[in-house]
């Protein structure tokens, strides 16, 4: 059922979208931030509405490099949407491949939170999985656990419980390849 979470063509974020990557995994004692050792880098992208959270995106990527982090921001992201990121160089190309780039901060800022939606969407994924799974998402299934997440909170709004798993029903006996 998690596969059939993400619908096939579904829509690319637009707007004013911020970018930033996590690392997610189970609890160790090692450097943190990048280059963290044990644990899963994952892109979070996610739609600024006013002061809500739009739309999400999950991705897990190999490493933070521009190569990645361009490509994969081409895959969440509509062109000519405007990219918030922090000011990691991972992100210079994205001028270059047709987004309006937004630095929000140039240098590391303390006690500032200077991305507020995707460092919510980051927290509230580390709770749910430590709740949830108890800290403990093996690397081969973290990919289906993030479409999960994504398809909860994309739907968080929604007014009917049973119409949201009818449309799941739905999307199960389509047939998309799976």
């Amino acid at each position: 059922m998690r596969k059939v979470m993400v619908m096939p063509g579904r829509n690319l974020l637009n707007g004013e979208v911020e970018v930033d990557e996590t690392f997610v995994g189970g609890v160790k004692s090692c450097k943190r931030g990048r280059g963290a050792t044990g644990k899963v880098l994952v892109m979070v992208a996610a739609e600024v509405r006013g002061s809500a959270i739009g739309r999400i995106r999950l991705k897990v990527i190999p490493d933070a490099t521009g190569f990645v982090l361009t490509g994969t921001v081409k895959e969440l992201v509509e062109m000519d949407s405007n990219g918030v990121t922090d000011g990691w160089a991972g992100y210079d190309g994205l001028a270059e491949a047709g987004y309006n780039h937004t630095i929000s901060r140039h240098t590391p800022a303390v006690a500032k939170n200077l991305l507020p939606k995707v460092n919510r969407v980051a927290s509230l994924l580390e709770r749910w999985i430590m709740g949830t799974h108890q800290g403990s998402v093996s690397k081969e299934m973290l990919a289906s656990y993030l479409d999960k997440f994504v398809f909860r909170f994309n739907l968080r709004t929604a007014g009917s419980c049973g119409l949201l798993f009818q449309r799941l029903l739905s999307q199960a006996v389509q047939p998309h390849g799976c």
